[in-house]
C-alpha cells in the first residue's frame, strides 16, 4: 500500500444521502404517530432547545477545559526554573503576586532552594526537568491514546469532510490529549497549544453530543457540532470567537451552512465567556500574549513590513517542506522509538533554548513581552527598550529566530500533543521585533534622512512591538495558508484597527511567497503524507479522465440477487467488511442498493432457517420467503461510463453519498461501482 493511501482503512466513509434521509424521517414520524397539535407543538420546541443546550454544554465546557490547561502549562513552564518556597503549587507569577518587581523572596531558584548560587545547577534542572516531561508526556500518550498525538488538524478536515475515525474524538483521547498537552508544552519543546485545542474542542463537542439520542443517531448533527466546537476552540485558544468561527469556515470545514455559522458563533461565544470567567492568568486577559496599540505607522514603514511578509512566506514554505521530511523519516527509521525521540529531542532543545533568554522563556510568555509597546523611561523586559543595548538585543532576537524555527521543524509531529500556531508566531514575532529594532536603529542613526520625514520630533516614530505583531501575522499565515481568518485573529488580540491595512498587507505577501514554495498549508501536505483520505478543492484538475477508469468494475463487485438468494449464501455476504451491495435483477440491471449492517441485523432478528430464501424487491410477502425490500434504497446514485471524474467529485462533495453505481447506458446494467476513495486512490497514485 502506498503511504499516500496507507491510513484510508481506518477511515468510515459517511453516507450523507442516506443520514439525511433518515433524519428527516426520525424527524417526521414523532409527528405522524402524534395527531395533537399541542404534543407536536411541545416536541418541535424540545428539538429546537435540545440544539441550544448541547452546544452551550459544548462551550462552557471547551473554555473550562482550556483555563485548566492553561494554569497546567504555566505552573509547568515555570517549574523548570524554580518553585515557590511557601505554596509550591503556585507559578511565579502567583508566588509573588503581592510583591514588586525584584523584591520577592518567596520564588527561588532551583540552586538557591537547595543552598547554592549555581549557574550550572539552574541548567541542568531546566534541562532535566524539561526532559522529564515531555517523557512522561509521550510515555502516557503511546499507552494510553496514541491518537492522541500530534495536533490532530489533519484528521479534523478529513472527518468535517465526511469520514469517521474510531476512537479519535472519544473520551480517553480527550482526557490524554489534556494531559499531554500540558506536559508537553510545560517540557519547553517547541510546540504550542492552540492546535491541539481544537482537537480537544472537537471530543468535548462528540463526548457531549453522542449524550443526546438525536445527535448519537445522525452523522450530519454530530458534524454540526463538531463544527461548532471546532470553531469554540480556535476562539478560546487566541481569545478570538469571531477568528474562531472564520477558521472553521476556511480551513476546517468542507460544508458549512448558515446555520451552522450560528450555532458556531454562538459556541464560540460561550467558551470564550467561560475562558473570561476562569480568568486563568489573572490578568482579565483571554491569552497571555493579548496587547493594544496607540500609535500609528507611517507610508516608509511598508518597505519593512514587505521584508516581514517575505520572511513569513518563507518561513512557512520551508518549515513546511523540512517538516514534511523529518516527518516521513520518523515513520520511516523512528517508528518504535518514539518515546525515546522525544527524550532526546526535548534534552537536545531544553540545552539549547536556555542559554538565550527569548527562548527560555514560554513561548506565550515571549510573545507577551515581543507584542508590547516600550513606554517612556522604562528598559522593557530583558532591556528591549534600551537604546544603548540595541545591537545585543538584535543579536539575541537571531538568534531567537533561528533555535526556534529549527525547534519547531524537528518537534511538530513526534509523538506528543503539539501545535504550530504559537510557535509559528513567537518565531514570526522575534523577526518581526528584529527588523523593527534595526528600523529604530537606523532612524536614530540618520534622523533627517528623507525617508523618515514623516516622523515627528520629539516623538517615538517606529514602534518594534506593532512589528513583532505583523511578523507573527505573516509566520501564522505562511505555515497555515490561512488569510482572512488570521487578520481576524490578529485584530482581535490587539484592536489595533489602524494597522489592519499593514495586517493585510504582510499576510497576502505571506501567502503569495508561501505558495511559491509549497502549494497548500501544513494540515493540507501532512493529509497527503499520512495518507488520510480528503476530497481537497484542487484534485480535480488533475483529473482528465472518464469514470470507467476509476471504478471498481463489475467482477470485482459482490451483487445481491432480487430474490432467489437462500439465507446462508446473504449470511457469507454480509459477514465481510464491505459496507453495502448493488442490487440487481436477473438481467443484472441496478435496482438499488443495499447496507450491509441492516441486512444483517434483519436476518438475526427473523431467526428463520438457513435454506430459506430472501427477496430484496417490492413484492407481496410469500410463504417461506424473508422480504427485505423495504431496506432497499431503489434510488441510488447512478453515473455512466463516460461522465467525467470532475462530475463525480462535485456529487461526492456537494451530495455526499457513500457510493456511485455506474450502469450502462443503453439497459441499465451494472458495470462497476465508485467510492470516494476509490478517486482519492487514483488522485494520489498520479501524484506520486
Amino acid at each position: 500500500m502506498s503511504g499516500s493511501t496507507a491510513r484510508f482503512d481506518e477511515f468510515e466513509t459517511v453516507d450523507w444521502i442516506h443520514d439525511g434521509a433518515k433524519e428527516r424521517h426520525r424527524q417526521t414520524e414523532p409527528q405522524r404517530q402524534s395527531a395533537e397539535p399541542r404534543h407536536q407543538l411541545l416536541l418541535r420546541a424540545y428539538n429546537a432547545i435540545e440544539s441550544w443546550v448541547v452546544v452551550t454544554l459544548v462551550g462552557v465546557l471547551i473554555g473550562i477545559n482550556t483555563a485548566i490547561i492553561s494554569i497546567a502549562t504555566e505552573w509547568l513552564s515555570d517549574a523548570k526554573l524554580g518553585v515557590c518556597r511557601s505554596s509550591w503549587w503556585l507559578n511565579e507569577k502567583f508566588c509573588c503576586w503581592e510583591h514588586k518587581a525584584g523584591e520577592c523572596t518567596s520564588w527561588s531558584t532551583w540552586d538557591n532552594a537547595i543552598g547554592a548560587d549555581s549557574v550550572f545547577v539552574r541548567y541542568m534542572a531546566f534541562v532535566i526537568m524539561g526532559t522529564a516531561f515531555a517523557t512522561t508526556c509521550a510515555w502516557l500518550v503511546r499507552a494510553y491514546a496514541p491518537l492522541a498525538a500530534g495536533s490532530g488538524l489533519p484528521e479534523i478536515k478529513a472527518i468535517l469532510g465526511g469520514f469517521v475515525l474510531r476512537g479519535f474524538m472519544g473520551f480517553g483521547t480527550l482526557v490524554m490529549k489534556s494531559v499531554g498537552l500540558a506536559l508537553a508544552v510545560g517540557s519547553g519543546l517547541s510546540v504550542g497549544k492552540e492546535g491541539p485545542a481544537v482537537h480537544m474542542g472537537c471530543c468535548v463537542g462528540n463526548v457531549v453530543s453522542r449524550n443526546f439520542a438525536r445527535y448519537r443517531r445522525s452523522a450530519a448533527r454530530q458534524r454540526e457540532i463538531v463544527s461548532a466546537a471546532a470553531a469554540a476552540g480556535v476562539a478560546v485558544a487566541f481569545g478570538a470567537p469571531v477568528g474562531g468561527v472564520l477558521f472553521s469556515l476556511e480551513d476546517l470545514s468542507s460544508r458549512f451552512p448558515r446555520k451552522t455559522l450560528w450555532r458556531s458563533f454562538f459556541c464560540a461565544l460561550i467558551a470564550t465567556v467561560s475562558l473570561q470567567a476562569m480568568d486563568p492568568f489573572r490578568t482579565g486577559k483571554l491569552v497571555m500574549f493579548q496587547a493594544a496599540y496607540d500609535r500609528d505607522w507611517h507610508v516608509f514603514e511598508l518597505v519593512f513590513f514587505v521584508i516581514i511578509g517575505v520572511f513569513g512566506g518563507a518561513y512557512g514554505g520551508m518549515c513546511i517542506r523540512l517538516n514534511l521530511k523529518v516527518a516521513a523519516f520518523r515513520k520511516k527509521h523512528l517508528a518504535k522509538w518514539a518515546v525515546a525521540e522525544v527524550a532526546v529531542l526535548a534534552a537536545a532543545t531544553t540545552a539549547v533554548t536556555y542559554v538565550n533568554s527569548y527562548t527560555r522563556e514560554d513561548m506565550g510568555e515571549l510573545l507577551s513581552y515581543l507584542l508590547q509597546e516600550c513606554r517612556e523611561g522604562s528598559t522593557g523586559w530583558n532591556s528591549m527598550c534600551d537604546a544603548s543595548r540595541a545591537s545585543q538585543v538584535a543579536w539575541s532576537l537571531a538568534a531567537a529566530t533561528i533555535i526556534r524555527a529549527v525547534g519547531t521543524v524537528l518537534a511538530y509531529g513526534c509523538k506528543v500533543p503539539c501545535g504550530i500556531f504559537v510557535p509559528s508566531m513567537a518565531i514570526g514575532a522575534s523577526f518581526g521585533r528584529l527588523v523593527g529594532t534595526l528600523a529604530q536603529m537606523l532612524h536614530r542613526a540618520h534622523p533627517t534622512w528623507h525617508m523618515f520625514a514623516q516622523c515627528a520630533p520629539d516623538t517615538p516614530c517606529i514602534t518594534p512591538a506593532t512589528y513583532a505583531f505583523l511578523g507573527a501575522a505573516a509566520a501564522m499565515c505562511g505555515v497555515t495558508k490561512v488569510t482572512v481568518s488570521v487578520v481576524v485573529i490578529m485584530y482581535e488580540l490587539t484592536g489595533a484597527l489602524n494597522f489592519l491595512v499593514p495586517t493585510v498587507i504582510v499576510v497576502m505577501i505571506a501567502r503569495i511567497v508561501g505558495d511559491m514554495v509549497v502549494e497548500g498549508g501544513i494540515s493540507e501536505q501532512l493529509i497527503l503524507l499520512n495518507g488520510l483520505p480528503f476530497l481537497d478543492e484542487m484534485e480535480d484538475e488533475v483529473l482528465d479522465v472518464p469514470v470507467a477508469a476509476l471504478m471498481c468494475r463489475v467482477d470485482g463487485v459482490r451483487v445481491v440477487r432480487e430474490h432467489g438468494m437462500l439465507v446462508d449464501e446473504v449470511r457469507r455476504i454480509v459477514a465481510t467488511d464491505v459496507r453495502g451491495f448493488p442490487v440487481v435483477d436477473d438481467a443484472g440491471r441496478v435496482t438499488g442498493y443495499v447496507g450491509c449492517k441492516n441486512v444483517a441485523r434483519a436476518v438475526a432478528d427473523a431467526g428463520i432457517d438457513q435454506n430459506a430464501t430472501i427477496a430484496f424487491d417490492q413484492s407481496a410477502h410469500r410463504a417461506g420467503v424473508l422480504q427485505l425490500g423495504s431496506l432497499v434504497d431503489t434510488s441510488p446514485v447512478t453515473v455512466r461510463p463516460q461522465t467525467s471524474a470532475e462530475t463525480v467529485i462535485e456529487i461526492f462533495r456537494k451530495l455526499g453519498p457513500r457510493v456511485i453505481l455506474v450502469t450502462s447506458e443503453d439497459d441499465g446494467q451494472l458495470e462497476g461501482l465508485l467510492t470516494r476513495k476509490d478517486v482519492l486512490r487514483h488522485v494520489r497514485s498520479q501524484q506520486h
